[in-house]
């Protein structure tokens, strides 16, 4: 491979405008092809942004794409990732890696099999936010880790989704829909986890839509819609996770991590950018932080930039198929401990995501 890698995108649906502009701002990847269970979403992406609308049958062997852009709804990410990755393509998935942590064993075992890359998002760890928010932790500005706490709290897709059914059925839920990017993010400052437990309930067997086009009708409601988690993480800091479609208000933060001689409060982790804010023993209010590195606004497809670079030079992409089958286990782990009453210790573990070179640049790597 070498740079820009060869992109097709799988998926046309609206998440992937963002990921063709973004990519026209990074020197890293270039979307070449675009390809859809509908043909005519494939052709209108492609009129659009002046790309090859192609089958993704065609897509997966076209000799000019090196690397394949899952953004299919989550039920399709599997079949989508396996077709790519043995029709020898690198693959990147929007989050999750799959809906069930077994299928995203299977793919990475594929994925070994055939010496290809698998990334995977959320890549919103690797924006200004939390990538400088990881550059003060390991500085010291906090101490040592303590605990972090993380808090989804929402009323649900049916107030603002266009198709808001699916999030109320199996691989959906506040946790997988969401929850991944707190944990990902989690995972990025604090590592892998060993062990997690947790309790889940779903508040209502029914849910009335209230967005168009759909409002009126009814979902039946096959998950639990509010999730809590505990964490014990491998370097000894203990989290907790709430992640819910049941709350009307909350004035709790998205995130803080508590350090032995501070907290810092961190940005949605469903954002790029700031605020940042930390409050030390020393202080008596909360200080805002300047942010160290670029990409603060919706830059969607960094991920997928660094991998990129990455195999072109051998080195661990950040948002890779470990991190995510990590936090995939994470996830149904918590779902695991709140049916069986007990904790879960986890079979996997990955390196906690070494951190982006700091500065404000174009794209992942300074020129």
């Amino acid at each position: 491979m070498k740079l820009p890698a060869r992109v097709g995108l799988v998926g046309c649906g609206i998440i992937s405008a963002r990921y063709i502009e973004v990519s026209r701002e990074l020197p890293e990847f270039d979307i070449k092809a675009c390809a859809d269970l509908f043909p005519a979403a494939a052709k209108s992406r492609a009129e659009k942004y002046g790309l090859q609308a192609l089958s993704p049958a065609e897509l997966f062997v076209a000799p000019d794409i090196d690397m394949v852009l899952n953004l299919t709804p989550p039920p399709a990410h599997y079949a989508v990732a396996k077709a790519a990755l043995q029709a020898g393509k690198a693959i990147y998935s929007e989050k999750p890696l799959a809906a069930t942590f077994a299928e995203g064993k299977e793919l990475m075992a594929l994925a070994r099999e055939k010496n290809l890359r698998i990334g995977c998002a959320p890549d919103t760890f690797l924006g200004a936010g939390h990538q400088s928010a990881r550059l003060y932790l390991d500085e010291g500005l906090v101490g040592a880790p303590v605990a972090a706490t993380a808090f989804m709290m929402s009323r649900g897709h049916e107030y603002w989704h266009a198709n808001p059914a699916f999030y109320y059925k199996p691989g959906g839920g506040p946790m997988l829909d969401m929850g991944v990017y707190y944990l990902t993010a989690l995972v990025h400052l604090l590592g892998p986890v060993k062990r997690v437990t947790g309790s889940a309930r779903a508040t209502w067997s029914e849910r009335m839509i209230h967005s168009e086009p759909h409002r009126g009708e009814i979902i039946e409601v096959e998950v639990p819609t509010f999730v809590a988690g505990l964490l014990d993480f491998e370097c000894g800091a203990i989290g907790t996770i709430i992640t819910t479609f049941d709350t009307q208000a909350s004035g709790l933060p998205r995130i803080e991590l508590y350090g032995e001689t501070g907290t810092l409060n961190l940005p949605d982790p469903n954002t790029f950018g700031g605020p940042l804010q930390v409050r030390t023993h020393a202080d008596d209010s909360w200080q805002e932080l300047p942010l160290r590195f670029g990409h603060a606004g919706n830059s969607r497809g960094i991920g997928t930039a660094d991998m990129a670079v990455s195999a072109v030079e051998d080195e661990r992409h950040r948002a890779s198929g470990e991190v995510a089958l990590h936090v995939l286990e994470i996830m149904e782990s918590i779902h695991v401990a709140s049916e069986t009453g007990r904790h879960v210790e986890l079979s996997t573990r990955c390196e906690r995501p070494h951190p982006l070179p700091e500065g404000v640049y174009p794209g992942v790597r300074p020129n």
